[in-house]
């Protein structure tokens, strides 16, 4: 194959390779280069048979391989590996060339990248890609940022390749500046930890308090799928309840200890860092932590103990726990995109929430039906500030808290744990709480250490500082503190 690539692409790990033979199923002609020699003629000689592969076996024969303007994607670990491929790049490269970071890249980094190589008149692409294997080969969802100028050049493959919404619409569009498509991504990661332990402490519940069988578990979860909860996470959950091997459970075979990539933990450190209240994710963080301490939860199992977990054999219980499941989702959600918002005005980046919503819609792990409906939401109102105060959601949260609030009791009475659930409900009764105990925790604060408060009825940004202990004086200063 004597023509040049249209696009060359750096690691052959299964995403790196099927995203490789997805390009080349749209007629895109791909150099393909992997720092271990054997995996490149592995790949082109076995599953890239045929395909428009061109194998490379050196950066400087990569980039020899490729039409200019040169697109490179990057599908390499995330952090030193992806600055290690830069740095070998860059000498080879010429103003105008656009390297692709389709990795699960730390937005920070991305930030820094955009613009290190942008000063080298180069451009720069952070490309969130969620689907996993099959995602990559048949349809991620794509969410790229980076340098604007890089668009127009990437846009025809980019596109191609994503998933589509029934009526063609790609699930791949701009996100904005230098990190935010890998932001939006990692927010994504984030929902998808919300959605998967919201989706097992469900499972729990009917599985150790109301003893369903793997064929009621099965049946149940199927039936949310055909129902307002149709989204990918149910579905897959759906076909696990029904596996068995040798005649046994598969899932009560496998150990209770959940892995990791890091992805949920950065959000709910950006989380942290922007003071956004993302108490859903964070929890479902905690949760996999707790679950890698086997051996302590085992010996704990036989010291500490609880009540009788079996739950009241009532098919309204069943009933509860898919309205507590939803409610929990959609305020998993529109944290999430508080998030989202509260990061653009941190980065000066400007969303589309809307967007963002059909972007994962398809192809993605998130994806759900659920979407159309933030989709509408935010085009209804694009500065909506919470999902949670749009009237249709505003409207289905008001009528679920009934079931929700009695999963969550009946949970907690149970010595079932359920602590993204009882996380989501509780942030629904702070969010819409008038007035908390937060005045309480400043005149601590104010005692102890002098940090002012604000009073009732006055402006906002005037302080006070009140002599608590009878030692110095009370004190009221202009606006902001002195």
């Amino acid at each position: 194959m004597n023509a040049p690539a249209h696009i060359g692409l750096i690691g052959l790990a299964v995403m790196g390779r099927n995203l490789a033979l997805n390009l080349s199923d749209h007629g895109f002609t791909v150099a393909v280069y992997n720092r271990t020699a054997a995996r490149t003629d592995e790949f082109v000689s076995g599953a890239g048979a045929g395909a428009r592969l061109i194998a490379a076996y050196s950066l400087p024969e990569l980039v020899a391989r490729l039409a200019p303007p040169r697109r490179i994607l990057l599908m390499v670990r995330a952090g030193q590996a992806v600055d290690e491929a830069i740095a070998g790049l860059l000498p080879l490269l010429e103003p105008g060339d656009v390297i692709i970071d389709g990795g699960n890249s730390h937005y920070a980094d991305t930030i820094r990248r955009t613009r290190e190589i942008e000063a080298q008149g180069l451009l720069y692409v952070g490309a969130g890609i969620s689907g996993g294997e099959e995602g990559a080969r048949h349809g991620p969802s794509i969410m790229p940022g980076g340098s604007a100028d890089a668009w127009p050049l990437v846009r025809p493959l980019l596109q191609a390749i994503a998933a589509r919404l029934d009526d063609g619409t790609p699930c791949c569009d701009w996100v904005g500046p230098d990190g935010s498509g890998h932001f939006v991504k990692m927010v994504h990661n984030g929902i998808e930890y919300g959605d998967m332990q919201l989706i097992a402490e469900t499972y729990d519940l009917l599985r150790r308090g109301l003893g369903l069988s793997p064929e009621a578990l099965q049946e149940t979860f199927a039936a949310w799928n055909r129902g307002r909860l149709d989204s990918y996470l149910i579905a897959i959950t759906a076909d696990i309840m029904g596996r068995r091997e040798d005649g046994a459970f598969v899932l009560d075979q496998i150990v209770d200890s959940a892995g990791q990539k890091g992805t949920g933990r950065w959000t709910a450190e950006a989380a942290l860092a922007l003071n956004v209240p993302l108490s859903l994710a964070a929890e479902a963080v905690f949760a996999r932590f707790l679950s890698t301490l086997v051996d302590d939860r085992r010996r704990a199992a036989s010291i500490l103990a609880g009540p009788d977990p079996t739950l009241e054999q009532d098919p309204a219980v069943v009933a509860d726990l898919e309205e507590a499941l939803y409610a929990s989702k959609l305020i998993s959600y529109a944290q999430g995109f508080m998030l989202l918002r509260r990061a653009a005005a941190a980065h000066s980046w400007n969303l589309d929430y809307g967007g963002i919503a059909l972007l994962w819609r398809q192809g993605c792990i998130i994806r759900a039906a659920f979407l159309d409906r933030v989709h509408a939401a935010f085009r209804r109102d694009p500065d909506l500030p919470s999902l949670a105060l749009d009237p249709s959601f505003a409207d289905e949260l008001t009528r679920a808290q009934g079931g929700w609030r009695r999963t969550v009791a009946r949970a907690a009475a149970a010595g079932l744990p359920a602590p993204a659930c009882a996380a989501a409900l509780a942030f629904y009764d702070g969010y819409r709480s008038g007035r908390l105990p937060a005045n309480l925790i400043q005149a601590q604060r104010d005692y102890f250490g002098a940090h002012l408060y604000e009073r009732v009825g006055g402006p906002r940004g005037r302080l006070f500082h009140t002599d608590w202990s009878g030692v110095g004086t009370t004190s009221a200063f202009g606006e902001g503190p002195p």
